[in-house]
């Protein structure tokens, strides 16, 4: 998957204005305080600099999770989609995401606390056809008390910042504001998991139904110390590969999600957990089920599974 070339043009016209050895030492910072303020309740990006750096070495990684997070939330849904709430904004990946994945929506409210990102992501957008769609509330995602409801809500790469106790306030605060579908998309973590499971008990303790990933509303049958997530492959421009200082012409990233609506969808029959096992005549299957998890040998002999499994991925549906 990649960028918008004129989200792509942007950031690196952006990154233009700073010297590379600037953009690297930000990199290792942004890297350093996600790996150790994560969840603190902390600004991970702190000025312009940062902002930037940020956009070139992230925004591919989380547009591609917030695509694919959307395109299996659609999958169960046939909900309309014409207004959209985006919490946490940041430098706008979720927004670039909706109108690359859907044609009907007329307006898009993201919330961002940080003047500098709203300043940031507006102008990354000046451009395009979208851009006088979007209307931007600089606000806390914690403070944020929406007047409205939305067909669809997204928080993307953004509860996650949050202690377990203000995340859970925001997710009351976000299931409110949600007329149809809430999709929460998150880094593919055992943490990230985890804080993902206690938000899916809250929320079908409200009374939300499961759209995505899981085929079921019964306990998670994933044992200890295995969490649920998935993998999209992201295109690296040259830029990004030396900030992040590889040589590989793409990334995968690994991202979790959680898709609910207040009415009933059509969820998958089973989703494929991991990279399916290719072998001469076999491929073998991990899946969650209805019923749980699920090696299943596919053959020849089933043709219309072993043409189904020979297309599939993780995290697909799986008849």
């Amino acid at each position: 998957m990649e960028l918008p070339i004129s989200l792509k043009n942007a950031i690196e016209e952006k990154a233009e204005a700073f010297p590379q050895p600037a953009l690297m030492q930000s990199a290792a910072r942004i890297t350093a305080r996600y790996r150790t303020e994560s969840g603190q309740d902390k600004r991970l990006v702190s000025d312009e600099v940062d902002t930037v750096t940020y956009a070139v070495v992230r925004m591919p990684a989380t547009f591609g999770a917030a695509c694919s997070a959307l395109r299996y939330t659609l999958a169960g849904t046939d909900a309309e989609i014409r207004t959209v709430l985006d919490i946490g904004t940041g430098t706008g990946t979720a927004a670039w995401a909706v109108f690359s994945e859907l044609s009907t929506v007329e307006q898009m409210t993201c919330v961002e606390r940080e003047p500098a990102m709203i300043r940031f992501a507006s102008s990354l957008m000046q451009d395009t056809t979208f851009s006088e769609k979007i209307r931007w509330v600089e606000a806390d995602m914690c403070a944020f008390k929406p007047t409205e409801q939305y067909d669809l809500v997204i928080a993307s790469y953004s509860l996650n910042e949050l202690s377990d106790a203000r995340r859970a306030a925001v997710l009351q605060t976000l299931w409110a504001a949600t007329g149809k579908v809430l999709l929460i998309v998150e880094p593919g973590t055992p943490e990230a998991f985890r804080q993902l499971k206690l938000t899916r008990t809250a929320l079908l303790g409200s009374g939300a139904h499961l759209l995505a990933p899981c085929p079921h509303a019964d306990a998670c049958p994933l044992p200890a110390g295995d969490w649920c997530h998935f993998t999209c492959r992201v295109a690296r421009s040259r830029l990004h590969k030396q900030l992040k200082g590889g040589d590989v012409p793409f990334e995968d990233e690994k991202y979790a999600y959680l898709a609910v609506s207040k009415t009933p969808g059509t969820p998958a029959e089973s989703r494929v957990l991991r990279h399916p096992q290719i072998e001469s005549g076999r491929i073998t299957l991990q899946l969650c089920t209805k019923t749980g998890t699920e090696m299943r040998v596919v053959t020849k002999k089933n043709k219309d599974q072993f043409k189904a499994a020979r297309k599939a991925d993780a995290g697909d549906a799986f008849m």
